[in-house]
């Protein structure tokens, strides 16, 4: 007697030979045709996966496990990137410690990932929280500290008054933490940097050379933000004084009618003076509560392009427009950023929608010197809003008439000017007023300065804190640990402290790839090896990490190879973004109470059906849609498969076609990451093959459903009576030549009246051809919504529909 699919049974016995047998193990040093297969680490700042992870987990594994049946020696790793405000934030929500409360999170997320049944290389697990992992993230600091790369300086940070710590740019999501949400202010402290910017142009050009998914390489275009421009400066009139402006609009130079300086350039304050001391500006105080006012705010206050524009005037001073010769006012106004061009700019009220709104406020000059029409022959329009499109030059002395396109570097040219090329990236801030993170490896001394942590002293390990939560006075939790704090000069012998914040934990995330290879070795990562295997070959991961983790990932590797460490500067060879599993039309949350644990579908119907249904919602680089009911479609489908090969016969398959039709179908459609498809190619060639279950075609089945479901077909490959695992069988082939062959004209009629010739494959079966013919338009137009009363089938010839 068939005995029944018992999945709980079936999966529980393969995850325990699987690891007796260390089935997946790949021998790093002699692989022969090595593919790193790499999926983005998990933060374990909850108690468990949720379904969400699973899904991005799956189709990275069924990737992996698809390239292992076509011959190639897949490392697929597993880790976790365990520090961070995510994490500490979670232990205190619990109140628990994030030491004892992250190492309770990895253990359940370890347990749920086993139960996955993926390829995961455990023996090299990395956790980030480890003094063997970030001892070499602390060596990581000190190369490029050597290399000029890291540097400590004074500078406005957006600050998160809920985490209270500072956040790098990418972390502030218009204008609120994208941790916790909250409103983000403006502090100006002293932080650590990475001068990510000296790579600017390089991260841009090598994005249309990387093969990465299109909507994550724009974004990362738009964060660079590459602006081709000039400089040209303004001079002060009896002053030693220039104001240098940036504009990607020098062709409108003429049109300039005044500038303006952002509230932190430090030529406002130069001009202002001290606070006693007699300035050329009349209206000092004035200016000096605005500035103050100013750098309060978040840069998306600054730059809302619905706000009032404000701002206050230089009174006392004008600059020259060196086109015009015209002495124009200074203002110093909030909506100009010092970090963006040279933190001033030329106003042209008439070509900038910001310039007319200020100059409308400010009752201040607006004159147009670019016309939309060839002026010669057509009279300019008289403007109600900026216009900032090309056109032709007015107003603009010997360049009147000229395209203004083409007039652009002749005005730079004459005033002296310089082309240039800005970018909106700015340095990574990685300094973090936490205690969950890696110190570091810093010490300052009042004698010899800043001084970096020897090699051979690290790792700089984070001591125990009972009393680690954020203070928010602008210092970690580790500035009162004395300890920690007070130590040796390595220079002077003399008394010194450490640094106490500790770094972004995506420092931490930027190298891991590196390092899976080479657990356990003591260097960072044996160069052997990484030859061999780096860079990865397949990186798939979430969208939201494309100008976070994925362009640091970017900016480090550039960095090691610069430095000598590595031989190659892009590090994933390929990434594909995922799309988002949603529940109910919405985002999973806790505070929506939509979020799915996967715990209680693998018990109630398995790993298996949890994967397969998983992939089957939708493309996977686009997500879907999460359904109770929708899993359970997939679990009767592999109840069918169980019963279908308990059926199996020796015979000779009938679907010889179909067979070929479906390796194309699912070989292509795994190659372009289309689960969905795939699964859908696989459900319709076993509903053929339930009919007369030839053991051919089940073979064949269950070898291209073994990416997706790895533990049922393992056993049905077993009960089959086949040798080996079915994960070690080679993909199968499809021949071209059974695929070319001809199609036939099938006749569909009406009550015996012709009323379509549709093109179809030769073994198509008699319930194809029917659904074929009442999906035709042409037919359907004639059965105007009746319903057949019969359904004749001429296998080969012809359908015939009687209404």
């Amino acid at each position: 007697m068939r005995k029944r699919y018992d999945y709980f049974q079936v999966e529980e016995k393969w995850r325990k030979i699987w690891a007796e047998k260390k089935a997946w193990k790949v021998d790093l040093k002699k692989a022969k045709k090595p593919y790193y297969n790499l999926m983005m680490f998990p933060y374990p700042s909850a108690e468990g996966l949720h379904v969400g992870n699973v899904y991005a987990f799956t189709g990275s594994d069924i990737h992996g496990r698809f390239r292992r049946m076509q011959g190639y020696d897949v490392f697929e790793p597993m880790g976790f990137d365990a520090f961070g405000i995510h994490s500490e934030n979670f232990a205190i929500k619990q109140g628990t410690h994030p030491k004892e409360q992250t190492e309770k999170n990895i253990r359940n997320f370890r347990k749920q990932l086993k139960r996955l049944g993926a390829l995961f290389a455990w023996e090299h697990e990395v956790d980030t929280t480890k003094p063997e992992y970030y001892k070499w993230t602390q060596w990581l600091f000190l190369q490029l500290y050597k290399a000029g790369l890291a540097y400590r300086g004074k500078a406005p940070v957006d600050w998160c008054p809920s985490c209270k710590t500072v956040l790098a740019d990418e972390q502030v999501i218009q204008g609120r933490c994208e941790r916790c949400d909250s409103e983000v202010i403006q502090k100006e402290l002293e932080q650590w940097f990475f001068g990510i910017t000296k790579y600017a142009g390089r991260l841009l050009k090598n994005l249309e050379k990387i093969d990465w998914s299109e909507r994550t390489k724009l974004a990362q275009r738009n964060w660079i933000g590459k602006s081709e421009g000039a400089l040209i400066k303004f001079q002060i009139p009896k002053s030693k004084y220039q104001i240098e402006v940036f504009t990607t609009r020098p062709d409108t130079l003429y049109g300039a009618t005044y500038v303006v300086m952002a509230p932190e350039h430090p030529l406002v304050a130069l001009l202002l003076g001290a606070q006693n001391e007699k300035s050329e500006i009349r209206n000092g105080e004035e200016v000096r509560e605005y500035i103050e006012a100013a750098i309060k705010k978040t840069e998306l206050e600054r730059t809302e392009l619905t706000k009032e524009k404000t701002g206050v005037e230089l009174q006392g001073l004008k600059a020259v427009n060196p086109a015009t010769k015209e002495e124009i006012p200074i203002f110093s106004a909030d909506y100009v950023l010092a970090s963006y061009g040279t933190g001033a700019i030329m106003a042209v009220p008439a070509h900038d929608q910001r310039d007319w709104e200020f100059a409308e406020k400010y009752n201040l000059k607006s004159t147009m010197v670019i016309c939309p029409l060839e002026p010669r022959s057509h009279t300019c329009p008289v403007l109600e809003e900026a216009y900032t499109e090309p056109g032709y030059l007015v107003g603009s002395g010997r360049f009147d008439g000229m395209p203004s396109e083409e007039a652009k570097w002749e005005i730079v040219k004459s005033v002296g000017g310089q082309k240039t090329t800005k970018y909106h990236l700015r340095d990574w801030l990685i300094s973090r007023q936490r205690y969950w993170g890696v110190p570091i490896p810093i010490i300052y001394c009042k004698k010899c300065g800043t001084v970096p942590v020897p090699e051979e002293d690290l790792p700089v390990l984070l001591p125990y804190v009972k009393n680690f939560r954020p203070t928010g006075k602008g210092k970690s939790p580790l500035a009162t640990v004395e300890s920690f704090l007070n130590t040796t000069c390595p220079k002077c012998k003399g008394s010194a402290k450490r640094e106490t914040d500790v770094s972004d934990t995506f420092f931490d995330s930027s190298w891991y790839f590196l390092r899976y290879p080479s657990v356990g070795l003591e260097v960072p990562w044996s160069q052997q090896i990484t030859r061999r295997w780096l860079p990865v070959d397949m990186y798939i991961g979430g969208q939201e990490h494309a100008v976070l983790h994925l362009l640091y990932a970017r900016f480090i590797t550039m960095a090691l190879k610069d430095i000598g460490l590595i031989d190659f500067e892009e590090p994933f060879r390929k990434f594909r973004a995922h799309g988002l599993l949603i529940k109910g039309g919405m985002k999973m949350s806790k505070s929506k109470g939509n979020v799915v644990n996967p715990d209680e579908y693998f018990e109630s119907r398995g790993a298996d059906a949890v994967r397969m249904y998983l992939m089957f919602t939708g493309p996977f680089s686009e997500g879907g849609e999460w359904s109770d009911r929708g899993i359970q479609g997939v679990f009767r489908f592999l109840h069918r498969v169980w019963a279908m090969a308990h059926k199996a016969q020796d015979k000779k398959s009938g679907l010889e076609a179909m067979r070929h039709r479906t390796i194309k179908k699912v070989t292509e459609d795994i190659e372009e990451l289309k689960y969905n498809t795939a699964i859908a190619a696989l459900m319709e060639y076993s509903n053929e093959i339930a009919k007369e279950p030839a053991k051919k075609d089940v073979e064949t089945l269950l070898v291209l459903t073994a990416p997706f479901a790895p533990h049922i077909t393992e056993e049905l490959w077993e009960i089959l009576g086949k040798k080996g695992s079915v994960h070690e069988q080679k993909w199968p082939p499809y021949d071209p030549k059974i695929l070319k062959e001809k199609v036939l004209n099938l006749i569909l009629q009406v009550n015996g009246k012709v009323r379509d010739i549709v093109q179809v494959l030769p073994d198509i079966s008699a319930k194809e051809a029917e659904k074929v013919a009442l999906e035709s338009q042409k037919v359907q137009k004639w059965l105007s919504g009746q319903k057949p009363k019969k359904v004749v089938v001429v296998q080969g010839r012809l359908v015939n529909i009687v209404i």
